[in-house]
């Protein structure tokens, strides 16, 4: 089997992702093993977690963009918006870990709350349409 560009650059990417969680993995560790309770920051752990998680969903878009009926542009697109908004929401994370300013950015809002929410319903639309356009591709190139 020969892989199109875009999944070689989506694979690629699910590979980054995974390297990130086990570096933060490091520093997640690091912090329990230095702690009087031996937890790590919540937002150190949800990181390293989401980070996990993200890996392995990106090689799913991986999967969705190798067998889509649409252009290799057009998938490598949708797969870079969802990858994005992966990439951004470990970096929040790893952001409130490092500063240990809060167990909850949605509680006590700041003057950026709004920035926040709006970011939110970005994400939200920006993942949701694009994973719907890679399966729609899925349809069209295996199913019809």
């Amino acid at each position: 089997m020969t892989l199109g560009g875009d999944t070689k650059a989506v694979i690629l990417a699910a590979g980054a992702m995974f390297l990130l969680a086990l570096l933060l993995g490091v520093w997640k560790y690091r912090q329990m093993a230095t702690s009087d309770d031996h937890l790590a920051h919540p937002y150190v752990d949800v990181a390293h977690r989401a980070a996990l998680l993200y890996s392995f969903a990106t090689l799913l878009v991986a999967t969705f963009v190798q067998f889509s009926g649409w252009s290799q542009l057009a998938d490598l697109i949708a797969a870079g918006v969802i990858y994005f908004f992966f990439v951004g929401a470990v970096a929040s994370y790893a952001y409130h870990g490092w500063k240990r300013d809060t167990d909850n950015q949605f509680r006590d809002p700041t003057p950026s709350a709004g920035a926040v929410h709006g970011y939110m319903v970005a994400l939200i639309v920006g993942e949701i349409a694009a994973f719907a356009f890679l399966m729609a591709g899925f349809v069209d190139g295996q199913v019809l």
